[in-house]
């Protein structure tokens, strides 16, 4: 019994040193939130971090602090010395780099922050249009944290299949695979107004476009399935069945979500190369203006089918883009090196063939079931 009770206390006392020992470091440690990199002067590093320091009593105060030095732990170093408290990146949820730093090299930035243990490989990278440390600085009125306002931006579009993933560990993956290319969301300030303007396409590790924040629809349907999301497009007259319509509209405007999607991606020919790429989406409409009588499946076929052309001309838009620059963030040199024996593919070499490759796209469309009509 007396053992026991010894055991008891003993736990009791370890419980309370626990607690103490968790005070102790929120009340001594400055947590990094987002950590941004712009193109510095003298050829130095300019980096931007949000910091949030948190008292005894768990209020919170942010700070945002710029810094220049020749290396990022030397940045780290400069910021600690403006705080109070020893900063930690554990917490550390988003990467921003800037525009310009984007479209001179980031391996750089990638490396330093695989090779930090205590950054994890979850965290989102993206780049800022323009400048990334004015977007940070900068005291917005709705906005009481910018670190986390970004990182649950980006959080939740991705969750919802709204925008492509860009986690460290997918960068990592990209950055050094032979056929695969990055891809990442670009942020950008709008007056009092934080949000996605677009995505980042690169060759190797320098930024070499971008595409709309709506096509990032069409980049995620060539490189992976879709379990769900919502699409919008847009039927112009000329690709408006003649009979759907007792009066044939100018264009048809439809709005779906519950999509699903699968793809599906052959080389047929690896000389060329030349793929097969098809591609099955199953959505439902939540809008349609004009109204269409779905009651028909006549006109429900005509309508799959007016959607299917739309679709495969918009991805052979998106693809044909991305071999004019020579980025491929789809994914079909990686097949490409998966499907071709002894290829010792580099990212030079599929390059060159990149510039020539054809894909035959086939889509097939399939109106799940009605939704809401205007």
């Amino acid at each position: 019994m007396k053992t026991l009770s010894f055991y008891i206390i003993l736990l009791f006392i370890v419980s309370l040193l626990a607690g103490c020992v968790q005070t102790n470091i929120l009340d001594k440690v400055g947590l990094v939130t987002l950590v941004g990199y712009d193109v510095g002067t003298e050829e130095k590093i300019s980096t931007t971090a949000v910091v949030r320091e948190v008292n005894p009593e768990f209020q919170s105060n942010v700070q945002v602090i710029t810094t220049e030095n020749k290396t990022s732990k030397g940045n780290r170093m400069k910021t600690n010395r403006k705080l109070s408290k020893k900063i930690m990146v554990g917490q550390m949820r988003v990467i921003l780099l800037s525009e310009e730093l984007a479209k001179d090299n980031i391996h750089h930035y990638i490396e330093t922050n695989l090779e930090n243990a205590t950054v994890s490989n979850s965290l989102y990278l993206a780049v800022v249009e323009g400048q990334m440390a004015p977007l940070l600085e900068y005291k917005y009125n709705n906005i009481e944290d910018v670190g986390q306002h970004i990182y649950r931006l980006l959080q939740q579009n991705i969750e919802q299949e709204h925008m492509i993933s860009s986690t460290l560990h997918e960068i990592a993956h990209d950055m050094y695979m032979a056929g695969d290319d990055i891809a990442m969301p670009i942020i950008k300030k709008d007056e009092e107004l934080v949000g996605i303007a677009g995505i980042a396409l690169f060759k190797e590790d320098k930024m070499v476009g971008r595409l709309s924040a709506e096509d990032s629809f069409f980049v995620k349907l060539i490189r992976d399935n879709f379990k769900s999301g919502i699409y919008e497009t847009v039927l112009q007259k000329d690709n408006v069945p003649s009979d759907l319509l007792k009066n044939k509209p100018n264009e048809i405007s439809l709005a779906f979500d519950a999509i699903r999607s699968k793809r599906d991606i052959k080389l047929v020919n690896p000389t060329t190369p030349e793929f097969d790429l098809n591609l099955k989406v199953k959505a439902q409409i939540l809008e349609i203006v004009p109204d269409v009588n779905m009651d028909d499946p006549k006109k429900v076929a005509k309508l799959e089918k007016a959607i299917s052309k739309n679709l495969t001309s918009d991805i052979i838009r998106i693809i044909d883009y991305g071999k004019s620059i020579e980025s491929d963030v789809f994914g079909f040199g990686e097949k490409y090196r998966s499907s071709v024996r002894g290829s010792n593919l580099t990212k030079e070499k599929w390059h060159e063939l990149y510039k020539n490759m054809k894909v035959n796209v086939k889509v097939d469309f399939v109106i799940m079931r009605n939704g809401v009509f205007e």
